[in-house]
């Protein structure tokens, strides 16, 4: 298994400074996230050869290695040229992800969740484009729910994982959005959600939440009334509602040996006691 930081509240600090500081941290992977300088959000990346020749630089120097590189794009988005343009910076990307010699990457389904059919449509034709490519490069590829995408909840978000039948795709259970990706059922059920996935469960995002659907839906007041907003945090884990002993208890019992990832992105006045937190906690629960 491997422990990794998503370094996204360090994403200020020059490449260099980054991977130095998490490697002090005492992580020995990194899940590269967006920043403006190598992978902004939704945009084509900035990354040239030599900012990649930077980073690996920076890995070989510090003694830290990319567990994966997390590119976040509109590949199933409704409008065909957003679509297109997604697919054009995946393929650079993925381009990135070999030179970096990285073997896995994640995403989310992104689209619509108003326009579920489409975007569905829309995902299956960027996957067409883009599975060939993985493959040519050997890159993996691990996919979650998240809210607001067009495929947000657990067992739709598996199903769906399964259908592009490559032993290669996997799933990413986030535990920040837990909530979500129950649905309407009042409760989550963490141990069931994380069975069904079984041994597409290969990545985990780790960090805490609150039930947005707690105190009779009013743990969180929205105006207005009926607005389809979709709210969650990415918490230190025991400040938010996220059962822990079930999610690190069932990890464990399905021997979990993927990725797991802090994900903490509340407290960047904090950054470096935030992480350095997490990867105690998540050491204590999945390597003891």
């Amino acid at each position: 298994m491997k422990i990794a930081l998503d370094p996204y509240m360090l994403r200020a600090l020059p490449l260099d400074e980054m991977v130095r500081t998490v490697a002090e941290l005492g992580y020995s992977h990194i899940e590269l996230s967006p920043r403006d300088d190598f992978m902004p959000f939704f945009l084509h990346p900035r990354a040239d050869d030599e900012r990649v020749a930077t980073l690996k630089r920076a890995l070989r120097t510090h003694g830290v290695q990319l567990s994966s590189v997390l590119p976040l794009y509109k590949w199933s988005s409704p409008d065909e040229s957003e679509r297109q343009a997604a697919v054009r910076y995946w393929k650079r990307m993925i381009e990135i992800t070999a030179d970096l010699e990285c073997p896995l990457m994640n995403s989310e389904f992104n689209g619509r969740p108003e326009r579920a059919a489409e975007s569905e449509a829309a995902f299956w034709r960027s996957l067409d484009e883009l599975l060939p490519l993985f493959e040519r490069e050997g890159i993996a590829l691990n996919l979650e729910a998240h809210p607001d995408d067009f495929c947000e909840e657990n067992t739709p978000a598996v199903d769906l994982v399964r259908a592009i039948n490559k032993p290669w795709v996997n799933y990413l259970y986030c535990a920040p959005h837990t909530f979500h990706l129950s649905g309407a059922e009042p409760t989550a059920d963490i141990a069931a959600m994380m069975r069904y996935a079984g041994d597409k469960l290969q990545h985990v995002h780790i960090a805490d939440s609150f039930d947005h659907k707690g105190s009779s839906g009013l743990r969180y007041i929205l105006n207005p009334p009926g607005t389809p907003a979709r709210i969650h945090q990415h918490l230190d884990i025991g400040q938010g509602e996220v059962d822990w002993d079930t999610f690190f208890g069932t990890l464990r019992e399905l021997n979990f040996d993927g990725v797991a990832t802090a994900c903490v992105f509340a407290w960047e006045e904090r950054a470096r006691e935030s992480s350095a937190f997490m990867l105690n906690r998540i050491r204590k629960e999945l390597t003891a």
